[in-house]
């Protein structure tokens, strides 16, 4: 009996699956079967199978039959020729699976309970000694690192279902950045010479997982994120919308903007571009379309035939891109230059759809229509709801401040009560009040601190230094590049150092999506040195003083200065 016992922990103690050949075999082969049969004068008949009885002293369904006991007076051998050896029959699959289940969980107590010394090579259930749940659970947080744009990176973790909204959010929290919903986080590809802003509802994890090693995120400001909400016009020329050539109309600025974001609509954008060959230096002009189910370009002219278009790019599957490097590395004919790679996966060379535009104008139609055809209207909530932020991510609030134009008005507080002024002559007289009572205090602060007519009181001449729309002694390229990753809207501005004066100051300004420079010049009246745009007409003491009556008044520039180019270092 202690042998069969033990033949039968032997059979079922398996790590794995168990060989029913060899089972029913080495049932067969123990003879003291025929011992116990003998010896306990069952009634059951010889032709029963031992597996299959169901009188409870076989194995029957998913349970293991007791052995009986044999008496100690008597003991038959098991090799005597008198005795008919009876075979036992196979299993059925469904019974030896529950057997060995049920055998699994007697199984740690009959065997010692050794440590497992790898314990990552081992999946939890195989493991005798550890347990699923002792192990520790994979945590649904992911690290990722943002650089400003003077190369300090900073290494955030966020959960999987992070946005790029809450990653600016978190960063303007951080740093103490001004909060005007005008950050965004860039996703950028230094081997590829790309980049782009991840719009606000879009996931940065996933974004993530598809960039190569030596791409990575910044974070930088958009002023032109949302701005074709403002002024939808300015980004989409009439020649360039197939709507409003069918009509022979002017486009209503509301409709224009209904006809992108409703998706029964089939708005359509065309004109000609340049596209690179693929695996050549050359490019070719053609006439192309872009609509809801992708970018096509017309084999024969300017056709609009089925027969003649051939699809290029699909919006869903892809992703538009600004050309970072110049027109000489990809032998473009313009400067105005975007691509479309795909969004999923790691791209090649190969795999990207080069192109370019004739003008500024057209490269931003074409991109902003790309972005509105293939998000729609969730570009528009984004738009509405800046602050609308998950609470179980947001767990920090930051100072919602206006910087529009709109909060800059000229104020009077020559009475008991202040008032705003409305006429533009009377602003422009209380300025220059203001400045004629500021030239004298500092006059006063002159004789005190600098008598030199040429070396303006300390302050004055560094105070603008510590304003974010100043950027020091930087070149005419890196401003025009600052512009333009900021968003060339109307009014962004910023302040530098002249190359060629060293006493004076440029002010760059973006109008119409042309960037223009006006050179600041140091005048002197009553052994004071004052600043001005205008030859001397409007002075003024120092820089601040000149940005803010230009952020109120226009005067000789095309337009108020709005937005100042700013760069934040962590």
């Amino acid at each position: 009996v202690d042998s069969i016992s033990f033949s039968f922990h032997a059979c079922f103690a398996a790590e794995d699956d168990v060989d029913l050949e060899a089972l029913v075999n080495d049932m067969a082969s123990l003879s003291s079967y025929e011992s116990i049969y003998a010896t306990c004068g069952t009634q059951h008949s010889d032709s029963t199978p031992l597996l299959h009885r169901t009188d409870g002293s076989g194995l029957h369904g998913n349970r293991v039959a007791p052995l009986p006991q044999a008496p100690s007076n008597r003991v038959t051998d098991p090799r005597s020729p008198t005795q008919k050896l009876r075979r036992s029959q196979p299993m059925h699959i469904q019974a030896v699976r529950r057997l060995q289940e049920e055998e699994l969980q007697v199984r740690p107590a009959s065997l010692p309970a050794i440590p497992n010394p790898f314990p990552e090579l081992c999946s939890p259930s195989g493991s005798p000694v550890l347990s699923p749940g002792s192990l520790p659970q994979p945590s649904e947080s992911h690290i990722i690192k943002v650089f400003s744009e003077d190369g300090v990176g900073k290494v955030v973790e966020v959960p999987a279902d992070m946005t790029a909204r809450d990653v600016c959010q978190f960063l303007v929290y951080k740093n103490h950045c001004l909060d005007d919903n005008c950050w965004s986080l860039v996703e950028h590809h230094s081997l590829l010479g790309l980049e782009r802003c991840l719009e606000d509802h879009e996931l940065v994890v996933p974004v993530q997982a598809c960039m190569s090693p030596e791409s990575k995120f910044l974070f930088r400001k958009n002023y032109a994120k949302y701005e074709f909400f403002r002024n939808p016009l300015n980004f989409f020329p009439e020649q360039m919308v197939a709507w409003c050539q069918e009509t022979n109309g002017s486009i209503p600025q509301s409709r224009l903007l209904q006809n992108f974001l409703n998706s029964s609509s089939c708005p359509e954008i065309q004109g000609f571009l340049y596209m690179k060959e693929t695996g050549r230096k050359s490019w070719k002009k053609l006439y192309m379309f872009l609509r809801r189910s992708g970018l096509y370009y017309s084999t024969k002219g300017m056709s609009k035939e089925p027969r003649h278009l051939q699809l290029l790019s699909d919006l869903e599957e892809s992703n538009v891109f600004t050309v970072t490097t110049g027109r000489k590395m990809h032998n473009a004919p313009t400067d105005y230059q975007f691509c479309i790679k795909p969004s999923k996966g790691r791209t090649e060379q190969k795999e990207l759809k080069m192109l370019c535009a004739e003008d500024e104008q057209s490269r931003t139609c074409w991109m902003t229509a790309f972005r509105l055809l293939k998000f729609g209207i969730l570009l528009y909530q984004n738009y509405k709801s800046p602050h609308q932020r998950k609470t179980a991510i947001s767990n920090f609030t930051t100072p919602v401040r206006s910087v529009s134009e709109n909060s800059l008005v000229a104020m009077d507080f020559s009475g008991r009560t202040g008032r705003v002024i409305d006429s533009p002559v009377e602003a422009q007289s209380a300025a220059m009040e203001e400045g004629h009572t500021w030239r004298k205090r500092s006059q006063r602060m002159n004789v005190l601190g600098s008598p030199s007519p040429l070396h303006p009181s300390p302050l004055s001449s560094v105070i603008h230094r510590t304003q974010l729309w100043f950027h020091g002694r930087i070149m005419r390229e890196e401003s025009h590049r600052m512009i333009m990753q900021q968003g060339q809207v109307d009014g962004l501005f910023l302040l530098r150092d002249s190359q060629s004066n060293p006493k004076a100051f440029v002010l760059t300004l973006c109008h119409h999506q042309k960037i223009k420079h006006f050179q600041i010049l140091p005048f002197e009246e009553d052994s004071q040195v004052f600043f001005s745009l205008d030859d001397g007409f409007t002075k003024f003491t120092d820089l601040i003083h000149l940005v803010e009556f230009y952020q109120l008044n226009r005067g000789i520039l095309p337009c108020k200065l709005k937005h100042p180019c700013t760069m934040v270092a962590f």
